[in-house]
């Protein structure tokens, strides 16, 4: 499907939370649907749902990242959450940070494309040359990558006193933080809170567990601060 019949079936929604930037959005959801399931990036029957399953329910999350922050998306896989956040917060600086080989390079490649302010970053949160990289973020972030009170393990190393874990989760979030109270606590998390993004524009609001970071890590580096930071193009 080309731009123009991309456009045609793009939902009313989109435009209310991508703007000016929706153009951007139309064109990370077409090289999805080109290339998603070929690379192993989203299964066949998410092809027809990509809007509302995937880069809404992604981008909406913005609504719970203050301004000028700097972002790591753990795990990101296809780009979710953090490439929809870089087209409709331009505000972020956000660092995607995913293992495997193939994913990375397909980041690559989209950065490029849509000229996001973004930085790809090969490596695991839990690794100690990747907390040395990035150093610290105001926010992590992470969707569909593991139980509550391991993500919080991995996660909230990366985030500075103050700052926060934005995770996606849906229907079972309840039941993963009575579950995993324990196990944040000991992450330096707070007591989890459950919030829900996109009310006001999506059919189903995309639930989030926020998790302050309570406990301060000091990293061996800053790079993620000071060298680390992408440059604008033009």
């Amino acid at each position: 499907m080309g731009l123009d019949g991309l456009a045609s079936t793009t939902p009313a929604a989109a435009v209310a939370v991508f703007g000016d930037q929706v153009k951007q959005a139309e064109r990370f959801v077409s090289l999805l649907r080109e290339h998603g399931v070929e690379r192993g990036l989203i299964g066949p029957r998410e092809v027809d749902r990509l809007w509302e399953r995937h880069v809404l329910n992604s981008a909406v999350i913005g609504e719970q990242i203050p301004r000028e922050s700097r972002v790591v998306d753990v795990g990101s896989g296809a780009g979710l959450p953090g490439v929809p956040l870089a087209i409709s917060r331009p505000d972020l600086d956000i660092v995607l940070l995913e293992p495997m080989a193939r994913r990375v390079e397909w980041l690559t490649e989209v950065a490029e494309e849509l000229d996001l302010r973004v930085t790809v970053v090969r490596g695991r949160a839990e690794e100690k040359a990747v907390h040395e990289q990035i150093g610290l973020a105001d926010i992590a972030t992470a969707r569909a990558v593991a139980p509550l009170g391991r993500l919080a393990a991995w996660c909230l190393p990366l985030v500075r006193s103050g700052g926060a874990l934005v995770a996606l989760k849906g229907a079972s979030a309840p039941d993963e933080i009575e579950r995993d109270r324990a196990s944040v606590s000991k992450a330096g998390g707070s007591e989890p809170r459950i919030a829900e993004c996109g009310v006001d524009v999506l059919e189903t609001p995309t639930t989030v567990v926020v998790i302050d970071r309570t406990a301060a890590r000091t990293p061996t580096s800053r790079k993620g601060r000071s060298g680390m930071r992408p440059k604008r193009k033009g």
